[in-house]
């Protein structure tokens, strides 16, 4: 991070002035997005990376020796390079993905398992680290254990190694709930499962946007997250493996190949050996714009931003009778998942929505949460570097102007 960048403090209005989607209305009124923890907007330096690439410098990667395919070649391999940065992991653990999604089922295919090998996941994963584990109870026969955890989201690490046996392959948790916000403790998790022998993946996917991520510190064997949240574009993930060697391929085709013969095929090295294919180049090119675009804001203030917004929003909802909110950790991350009175969640987002604010509304990709919180869907507002106060109050006005229409 540029030390000129430290200890200033955290100016929203500048932040705002980047994203030029803000500036449009909805339905006739500003726009009040609040749905970042689904796919957050785009600063326009993103945009201007992506589009100089395509403009300037553009080919496809480690497959030519002409100048574009070495530039190109030079931004794709930079931005592997920022991406370990930003994770504080060598550059050649880090596997370019399609998405965080598709991390998950690297490590899912990969891994060896044999009929009866179990899997912990927790009751509030998102579906992605969820249905990649079904599927290997399918095809391999593994056992899927559950891990419960309060109506916080919080995490018993005693829980946990009482679910752990000599037949544990890994355990496969959330960093940060999509739902409840709620910031699972991963330094002792991870610990609780090394003492035993087991890896553990965590789904990164909403924490490495609200706060600095160390996979190295963690001592984490897998870690995944996404592009699209991070501020870059859709189309790209990152899988992060503390060691890839064992893995086997997921995808095969062209790149993560040494040798093909008509009776044999030897594989590429790590990490390009779970790149199958022509990779997202752009899309890196963009993410890398991202990351370097978030490094650029001092992370403390702009945490304590993102804690502020979501602190007003939590005072606002449990102001209101008929609003039930789902997850109170004090130390969440600014999601806020909710419950209206009498009101199902799609309804209350159209309202919301035509009064310019975009929240999202379902059961999140978590139904196995959403069953463990005896509800089939709830609301999220969910906040991100560029949302303000105001909005939060606007947020909290409009969700009284849609009960009225409601009851």
């Amino acid at each position: 991070m540029n030390a000129r960048m430290l200890n200033r403090p955290f100016d929203v209005a500048a932040v705002r002035a980047q994203f030029p989607i803000l500036q449009r209305k909805v339905n006739g009124k500003p726009l009040v997005y609040l749905d970042s923890a689904a796919s957050a907007q785009k600063p326009i330096v993103v945009l201007e990376a992506m589009g100089g690439a395509m403009l300037g410098s553009y080919a496809n990667v480690h497959r030519g020796v002409h100048a574009l395919a070495n530039e190109t070649t030079q931004a794709y391999e930079d931005a592997r390079a920022a991406m370990g940065r930003f994770l504080n992991a060598p550059s050649d653990t880090i596997v370019f993905t399609k998405s965080g999604t598709q991390a998950t089922n690297i490590v899912a295919n990969g891994i060896e398992l044999q009929p009866g090998d179990e899997i912990i996941v927790s009751v509030m994963e998102h579906h992605s680290n969820i249905v990649p584990w079904h599927i290997q109870r399918e095809r391999r026969g593994a056992v899927i254990k559950w891990l419960d955890i309060d109506e916080d989201g919080r995490v018993d690490i005693q829980a946990l190694a009482r679910l752990i046996t000599r037949r544990t392959k890994m355990v496969a948790i959330t960093h940060c709930s999509n739902v409840l916000g709620a910031r699972t403790p991963a330094a002792e998790i991870v610990r609780a499962a090394h003492e035993r022998g087991v890896q553990v993946l965590m789904d990164g996917c909403q924490a490495a946007v609200h706060g600095p991520v160390d996979v190295t510190a963690l001592g984490v064997d897998f870690y995944a997250c996404t592009g699209h949240k991070l501020y870059g574009p859709t189309g790209i993930g990152v899988l992060y493996g503390k060691d890839l060697g064992p893995l086997r391929p997921f995808e095969g085709g062209g790149e993560m190949i040494d040798i093909v013969e008509q009776d044999r095929v030897t594989y590429n090295d790590p990490p390009h050996r779970f790149e199958a294919g022509t990779p997202p180049i752009l899309e890196a090119i963009g993410l890398h714009a991202a990351i370097e675009w978030m490094a650029s804001h001092d992370r403390a203030a702009a945490a304590a931003h993102e804690d502020a917004l979501r602190d007003a929003a939590m005072e606002g909802l449990r102001g209101l009778n008929w609003v039930k909110l789902h997850g109170a950790a004090p130390d969440k991350a600014a999601i806020v998942a909710f419950s209206v009175e009498g009101a199902h969640p799609h309804d209350v987002a159209q309202l919301l929505d035509q009064q310019g604010v975009a929240v999202r509304a379902g059961h999140h990709c978590a139904q196995p949460l959403m069953k463990r919180l005896g509800v089939t869907a709830t609301a999220r507002a969910s906040f991100a570097l560029y949302n303000t106060l105001e909005e939060v109050d606007l947020f909290i006005e409009a969700l009284k102007k849609a009960r009225k229409l409601l009851v």
